[in-house]
């Protein structure tokens, strides 16, 4: 279970990151409290995982592949650019959440 809050979080997270941006610096009333609520949340689910997780492992795996993310919706939904060292980035995160992960049961 702690992977499926683990994974939520990240979902959260995401939609924290995304959601800031919209908000213009929390001017704008309803994209402010959709991502302070997505905050609240993905906090309170990374929690939840930690209960079982490593908080070495949780945390990381939390901001890697949440850091991913964000930077793959915003090229799609801001039209950013995904340019070589963020796809060398996107790599070594994705190299080092898999180590994490194959080694959280040792």
């Amino acid at each position: 279970m702690a992977w499926t809050y683990l994974a939520l979080a990240i979902v959260f997270e995401i939609a924290f990151a995304l959601g800031t941006n919209a908000t213009h610096g929390f001017t704008r009333l309803w994209p402010s409290v959709l991502t302070l609520l997505a905050a609240s949340a993905g906090i309170f689910t990374l929690s939840l995982a930690l209960r079982t997780l490593d908080v070495g492992v949780g945390y990381t795996l939390w901001t890697g592949i949440g850091s991913i993310g964000t930077v793959l919706f915003g090229a799609l939904l801001y039209k950013e650019k995904i340019t070589l060292p963020k796809v060398l980035s996107f790599a070594a995160i994705i190299a080092g959440a898999i180590t994490l992960k194959l080694s959280a049961g040792l």
